[in-house]
């Protein structure tokens, strides 16, 4: 599947960060025919293996996260849904707001709002608090509370679309335009003869606190770690500091990346004429999977190459093709370079 299809497939999928379970299952069918092993573990992780087949071989994990920023029904008044959110969702942006509301079989539902009409001025300036909000679903009370119990996830609607002829928009891109982005290199690895095991692991609950690549790095024990997450894009009512959209590669400087591997990357880059960007990571946590994989057991050389995006952790997220193109690349070259 072509990486842009696959990014649309992706997106598509509901997984909120603790309900990622149908992510998981698309991915190890979709990965059983290039890999040596897929498993999951307790986590709900997707695990893919190659093995070089050489003694003593090191293992490389490349790992970007598949839940998505969403919501969970907390109970139901006069029909209507109340809900907490998983993840790091903007309360701004919430009224009016079309979501899914993941029960069986799957219900349409829209954010409710207050029409300007009957706001104060004082109120017309607030963003509304997500507590004060409910979801929308058409039933009567005795139906939500069958239908949609607490404990029930709902994500976002949205279309994923090609923006103009390099971008891609649509939900959950953080973090599943990096998983696709792995899952290519992985594939491409997969035809190669190499000198290194390679691992694509595709992690769960990162939103909600880096806790799937946790558990996985502890068990796997990965030699090198190359993680793919997301970062800000620059826009016109932007911060200056922040990566361009169709720059290349960031890569991660700061205590939260080993030295010597994000050298070689930096190197690699420059060798084989891959677009690439700085992106400094000042303080010890990244906000990212790296976080994690760095500290776990006796430590993991970890790398951190982030795909600049737009629209952080709303519906309309947008990435650029070219550096999506870029890490696939990137990834594959490292791997491609380890010598015995």
């Amino acid at each position: 599947m072509e990486l842009v299809e696959l990014t649309k497939r992706l997106s598509g999928l509901p997984g909120p960060s603790g309900f990622e379970e149908p992510v998981c299952d698309w991915l190890m069918e979709y990965l059983r025919p290039v890999a040596d092993e897929v498993r999951t573990d307790v986590m709900g992780n997707c695990i893919a293996l190659k093995r070089c087949g050489k003694p003593g071989a090191k293992l490389v994990l490349l790992d970007a996260h598949m839940d998505e920023i969403g919501f969970v029904v907390t109970g139901a008044r006069d029909g209507f849904l109340s809900f907490g959110m998983l993840g790091g969702v903007d309360q701004r942006m919430l009224p009016a707001r079309e979501v899914r509301v993941l029960a069986d079989p799957p219900l349409f539902g829209v954010i409710d709002t207050m029409p300007p009409h009957v706001l104060t001025e004082e109120e017309k300036g607030k963003a509304i608090e997500a507590d004060k909000l409910y979801i929308d679903v058409g039933l009567s009370q005795e139906q939500a509370q069958k239908h949609c119990p607490p404990g029930t996830p709902v994500v976002f609607v949205s279309s994923c679309e090609e923006l103009g002829s390099r971008q891609i928009c649509g939900k959950a891109l953080d973090d599943r335009a990096c998983a696709a982005i792995i899952i290519k290199a992985f594939e491409r690895l997969c035809g190669e003869a190499l000198n290194a095991d390679v691992c694509c692991l595709v992690s769960t609950q990162e939103e909600v606190g880096h806790r799937g690549a946790a558990v996985a790095a502890w068990a796997l024990q990965p030699d090198a770690a190359l993680v793919v997450d997301v970062t800000h894009g620059k826009t016109p009512d932007g911060p200056e500091v922040v990566c361009s959209c169709g720059k290349g590669a960031a890569i991660g400087i700061g205590p939260n990346t080993n030295r010597a591997l994000t050298k070689e990357l930096f190197a690699l880059a420059e060798k084989k004429g891959i677009p690439y960007q700085y992106k400094a990571e000042p303080g010890g946590n990244s906000g990212t999977n790296a976080h994690a994989i760095q500290i776990a057991r006796e430590g993991v050389a970890t790398a951190l190459i982030s795909l600049p995006l737009k629209y952080m952790h709303t519906p309309v997220e947008v990435v650029c093709r070219d550096d999506m193109d870029a890490i696939v690349e990137l990834l594959a070259a490292y791997v491609e370079s380890l010598e015995v």
